[in-house]
């Protein structure tokens, strides 16, 4: 009997990979490794103006200390994370610590409201532009990640490829989560030019014997 030679053996082989989604999921696997490499860099690209930010608010406001230590331990924090994006927990963690970056930024940029001057500094109105064009993009890019998981997973689980996906290897990849997604999605206010609202006045005591 002849033996069938090796190279028929090859294409019938990368035929039956094909047809049962071989390739398609490699190409799935690499689009959610660069939505997720996306997804880093701007998060770091946010991190990067955080110093510049602190420094410059601090100019006109150092009273302001309590502030400033919580978004730059919040940075910190965020800075000592080794994420894996396939591990659940560790998405989580990930998540959690920029979430809280994004709650220090919040209330940071809340308190310059009381600094006309500081808001009036070009610096701080470059910095300022910066951020929020750096918030946008994160929302992108995590809104394409979020996208890219979905459709990796939707199609790992759909027959015939659940059984190439099993055969080598592949599984679902965890995905942020709804809480923390909304958490994450309340990017800092920077729009400075509304006056901060006045405080509502102290009712007055009254007068001895009445």
């Amino acid at each position: 009997m002849r033996q069938v030679p090796r190279l028929w053996l090859l294409v019938v082989l990368t035929a039956l990979l094909s047809g049962c989604g071989y390739n398609t999921i490699q190409q799935k696997d690499e689009a959610v490794k660069a939505g997720w490499s996306e997804v880093l860099n701007q998060y770091k690209r946010r991190a990067d103006l955080i110093p510049n930010l602190v420094k410059t608010v601090q100019g006109y406001a150092q009273q302001e200390r309590q502030v400033l230590t919580e978004v730059t331990n919040a940075r910190a924090r965020v800075g000592q994370i080794q994420v894996n994006a396939d591990d659940a927990a560790s998405l989580q963690q990930f998540q959690q610590a920029q979430g809280e970056l994004s709650g220090a930024l919040s209330r940071l940029l809340m308190v310059t409201e009381n600094y006309p001057d500081l808001k009036s500094d070009q610096s701080f109105r470059d910095l300022q532009a910066q951020l929020e064009g750096t918030e946008n993009r994160i929302t992108v890019a995590r809104g394409r990640y979020i996208q890219t998981v979905q459709d990796y997973n939707t199609y790992i689980r759909s027959f015939p490829q659940v059984i190439t996906a099993k055969i080598f290897g592949y599984k679902e990849k965890p995905n942020f989560t709804v809480e923390n997604e909304a958490a994450i999605s309340e990017a800092p206010a920077v729009d400075f030019g509304a006056p901060a609202p006045a405080a509502s006045p102290e009712p007055q005591s009254p007068p001895p014997g009445n």
